[in-house]
């Protein structure tokens, strides 16, 4: 299951792990203008772990989960 938010600052997408256990956490994407932050609370640290990417890293990830095993550089944009 997931939720969707628009936000005036970010839209907010919240990942909610259903089926058999084992389960894991809640994953938050938020996706501001100029980066794009993951959190997902660890019950073992008591404590929410937050992951900060840039604009470029979102899309290197998007065109790496595409592509083979291997190392890749994406060409700049015109």
């Amino acid at each position: 299951m997931l939720t969707i938010e628009h936000e005036f600052d970010a839209t907010v997408v919240t990942l909610v792990d259903e089926g058999p256990a084992p389960l894991q956490e809640d994953v938050t994407v938020c996706a501001f203008e100029d980066c794009v932050t993951v959190e997902q609370y660890d019950p073992r640290r008591d404590d929410v772990v937050k992951i900060t990417f840039s604009i470029r890293q979102v899309q290197e990830l998007q065109a790496a989960l595409g592509l083979p095993e291997g190392i890749y550089r994406l060409k700049p944009r015109s």
